[in-house]
């Protein structure tokens, strides 16, 4: 073998994964580790940066010791990771507090004291919200997940982590860091602080106005690189440590909602990529920069050059269904319900047997609040309708169909957002290795779902990708041609009715529970 390869590290919020990718995508070896999250009161969300580089050693070396000359012909590093979470590190590049990832919500107030008074529109002061919008395309959101509430977090009540931070990291820049020994993000990376003029997506820079409206220092920010940037050289000790060349060269890398867009094989514009992993989101690159602040979108600078990306997110996807393994159905407790072997298997399995609807049972898959189409943290997730014939096949097909009414009320949004309809999707992440997933996306989106060969793999692919194009081996517009789809699944036209009286059932829910919620989860302070 002599071709050139790229190290992928794709960080994912419940996740890891370590893959050894040649310049074409595809994937030649692949290996995995598990992460756990640190959930606190108050709608905290942490994570151990140590617990993360510890994964990346053990996953990176059985990798490369699956054959010996593949550590020879790694030529590249790359990473790509779970977006929207904050690493406060030193000077030496030592993180000093967990990782605040993006399901912490804890700096809600501290953003809606400098987003919000004075004349407000949609909840913002319109003297702030109209520079926000024209220089970044967004504004922080209110549901305090962004980067930049995690640091007012920490500003307002952990004052001596925030005095002692010499910067504050994504984690994709803060996994840079220690491969290269580099403080530096992305134009891409940056974006969820909103302190960022993004007008010229050639040269997005810190603007001063916008971080006086934060009030955070720049000084405790990055550098910024153009994502298709190579960052330098692998640090020669973890070259050592993980048996490769000295002359290892680290792209930039990107969050995992680009990457996922690259490796999805989406990347025309207005193509869109469906992901269904923890989270989920429904994506396209744009030729515009628009704002959609009512759905909490927009179009941000691509980890591609030149290019905008409809970003987006939904809370919880895949994590409803894992939910109702490890807490409903296989808990570990005194009821000792032994989990069977592939536990998601039985469930496609069970779901199958269950026709369209659920028998009307329906599942709202807000467990942990939401941001797209509503930035709502207070609205929790539920089973309604249920009845004394509600069986446990009926609960898994409702959480699916639920997750694809949650995707259907997004993708309306998208459509608007774009002024065309999306005729098919390609779907990535664990969801789209279910054939019967699949067929219910299809019948509730009335779309086209395009299964991408090797879902899972979409991050480490599009990371490596991104390298490729960085290193000058691929053009950028040829990365479709190297994503192949595996399966195409079309609407069934008979569940058609069902699923749009349900999908209307499904709205009336949260605007009937909204107030509701709002009340019973009032975050005390």
């Amino acid at each position: 073998m002599s071709e050139q390869l790229i190290l992928a590290i794709d960080l994912g919020t419940s996740a890891l994964k370590v893959a050894l990718v040649n310049a074409s995508g595809e994937i030649l070896a692949c290996e995995q580790e598990t992460q756990s999250v640190i959930l606190l009161p108050h709608g905290g969300a942490e994570q151990n940066p140590d617990d993360w580089w510890s994964a990346i050693a053990r996953a990176a070396k059985r990798v490369l010791a699956q054959h010996r000359a593949w550590a020879q012909n790694v030529a590249a590093l790359v990473c790509t990771t779970q977006w929207s979470g904050t690493v406060p590190v030193d000077r030496a590049g030592n993180a000093i507090h967990n990782a605040i990832i993006w399901m912490d919500a804890r700096g809600a107030p501290y953003v809606q004291q400098v987003a919000g008074g004075g004349i407000a529109i949609e909840g913002y002061n319109a003297l702030r919200l109209l520079p926000w919008l024209r220089k970044t395309g967004g504004i922080p959101t209110r549901s305090g997940k962004d980067s930049i509430a995690h640091i007012l977090w920490l500003k307002h009540e952990q004052p001596a982590i925030y005095n002692a931070a010499y910067k504050f990291l994504e984690p994709k820049d803060y996994l840079n860091l220690k491969l290269t020994g580099q403080f530096a993000a992305g134009y891409d990376s940056i974006i969820l602080h909103w302190v960022t003029d993004n007008r010229n997506i050639a040269r997005v820079d810190y603007d001063a106005q916008l971080l006086k409206f934060v009030g955070v220092a720049r000084e405790k920010l990055p550098d910024l690189k153009p994502p298709t940037a190579v960052l330098g050289k692998l640090m020669p000790e973890i070259a050592r440590e993980f048996g490769l060349r000295e002359d290892v060269r680290v792209a930039m890398g990107t969050p995992d909602i680009h990457s996922a867009a690259i490796g999805s094989g989406a990347t025309r514009d207005y193509d869109a990529h469906l992901y269904i992993g923890t989270s989920s989101w429904l994506c396209c690159h744009v030729p515009f920069k628009k704002t959609d602040l009512t759905h909490n979108m927009a179009s941000l600078p691509s980890a591609l050059p030149q290019r905008y990306l409809l970003t987006n997110e939904q809370e919880t996807a895949g994590a409803c269904l894992s939910y109702l393994r490890d807490n409903l159905f296989f808990a570990d407790d005194a009821l000792q319900t032994p989990q069977p072997a592939n536990a998601y298997r039985a469930f496609d399995a069970l779901a199958a047997r269950v026709s369209a609807g659920s028998n009307k049972l329906i599942f709202t898959p807000w467990l942990y609040g939401e941001r797209t189409p509503v930035d709502d943290h207070s609205v929790r997730g539920g089973f309604f309708n249920q009845s004394l014939q509600t069986t446990r096949a009926h609960m898994i097909r409702a959480v699916m169909e639920g997750v694809a009414y949650n995707t259907r009320w997004l993708r309306d949004a998208v459509e608007k957002f774009c002024a065309r309809k999306i005729a098919a999707l390609n779907f990535i992440g664990g969801g789209a290795n279910s054939a019967v997933w699949c067929q219910i996306f299809a019948d509730v989106l009335g779309c086209e779902i395009r299964q991408v060969r090797e879902p899972v793999q979409a991050n480490v692919r599009g990371a490596a990708l991104l390298a490729a194009v960085s290193l000058g081996w691929l053009p950028a517009d040829e990365i479709p041609a190297q994503v192949a789809i595996q399966n195409t699944f079309t609407p069934n036209a008979a569940h058609r009715k069902i699923y749009d009286e349900l999908f209307a059932e499904f709205l009336n829910l949260y605007k009937a529970n909204r107030k509701i919620y709002a009340r019973l989860n009032r975050m005390e302070r």
